[in-house]
């Protein structure tokens, strides 16, 4: 999970080069991120569940991800 998070991470920062460099629009960079960071949302959320399943004696492998509307829809 740590691995894939970081994918995402370089991927942010790779596009952020490219909007610079004008390789890319900023409306393209403005809908990837929105992408990059729902990904990244539903991989932290996973990524705590995860933990918390393991510290309760549970198997974390059975802990299932949720949708992207789901852990967008949280309430802080």
């Amino acid at each position: 999970m740590l691995g894939r998070i970081n994918e995402l991470v370089a991927e942010e920062h790779e596009l952020r080069e490219r909007v610079v460099t004008g390789e890319i629009s900023s409306a393209e960079e403005k809908d990837r991120l929105r992408a990059l960071e729902e990904a990244l949302d539903q991989c932290w959320d996973l990524l705590r569940r995860r933990r918390a399943a393991r510290s309760q004696g549970q198997d974390a492998d059975d802990v299932p991800a949720r949708s992207v509307g789901e852990v967008e829809g949280y309430l802080q």
